[in-house]
């Protein structure tokens, strides 16, 4: 039985081959007699196409999806390069503004330094300013080594910022006019008015919210206008005479009417300071 069912199968192969090859041959047939209606030609053509679509899909699709993917990491690489791109463009943007307000106020520094033609001014960087500290005092990069020393008073931009309270090598601390420190030295100062009459006080506060500098218990009764000078009165032997402090922006009379408050716009911007000038006697 397992013999006979083994002689089917040849019989079906050869058979099947046989009627392959007849196909073929009346197909070759057929294709060279134009005569012969394209009926079963088409029908052919039509097959072959069927199968030539069943088996182009998936290999259509994987070439489609594989394209897919190499312009999504194009797509990517492109992006990070134009985000790094965007990034330097950013930073070179902070760098020229930055170098900008350095220039402008290093301008601000030479043009200070031209007018103490009696001293020798001796410009140095702000090192650190702490936040806790912020309006009290800072350090900068100019000590011993450049001739600063105790009480030298310090000015950036048009006017005084503060003194030199230590002195180290290398570097220096200075207390500002602005500090609200118990222990500070007060600085002396007076007003001028446009009479020619002056007004001596000391500093005796400072305003955050308004940046202002307040000089107070005024008993003089000199009238003093907002737009009146203010610079260092010299009394106390501790700062020079004549350092440009500021301007009169208010006066204001105390409770009683018996003395005046007179607050300051400092002709240095105290919140903004990276470069100092010092004034060496």
């Amino acid at each position: 039985m397992q013999k006979f069912f083994s002689n089917r199968k040849l019989v079906i192969v050869i058979i099947v081959l046989i009627i392959s090859f007849g196909l073929m041959s009346v197909s070759v047939a057929i294709r060279n007699k134009k005569s012969t209606p394209p009926l079963l030609q088409q029908f052919g053509n039509d097959v072959a196409g069927a199968v030539d679509r069943v088996i182009a899909w998936p290999v259509n699709g994987l070439q489609g999806a594989s394209n897919s993917v190499s312009d999504l990491l194009n797509t990517y690489q492109e992006n990070q390069k134009l985000k790094k791109q965007v990034d330097q463009l950013a930073q070179a943007k902070v760098n020229a503004q930055t170098a900008t307000a350095e220039n402008k106020q290093l301008r601000k520094e030479l043009k200070l330094n031209n007018s103490l033609t009696a001293y020798t001014a001796v410009t140095a960087n702000v090192l650190t300013r702490t936040p806790s500290s912020w309006m009290n005092q800072l350090v900068i990069s100019k000590g011993a080594t450049a001739g600063i020393k105790k009480n030298m008073p310090v000015m950036s931009q048009s006017g005084l910022i503060g003194r030199v309270v230590e002195v180290n090598q290398t570097n220096s601390k200075v207390e500002l006019i602005s500090s609200t420190s118990s222990s500070a030295d007060k600085f002396a100062i007076q007003v001028t008015n446009k009479a020619g009459s002056t007004v001596n006080g000391i500093v005796t506060g400072y305003d955050k919210s308004t940046n202002l500098i307040e000089m107070g218990s005024v008993t003089s009764k000199t009238k003093i206008k907002k737009g009146d000078k203010v610079v260092t009165s010299g009394l106390g032997g501790v700062t020079p005479k004549g350092l440009y402090v500021g301007t009169v922006a208010k006066v204001k009379q105390d409770d009683y009417g018996l003395a005046s408050e007179v607050e300051i716009t400092p002709a240095a911007n105290l919140t903004d300071l990276t470069v100092v000038t010092v004034a060496v006697q």
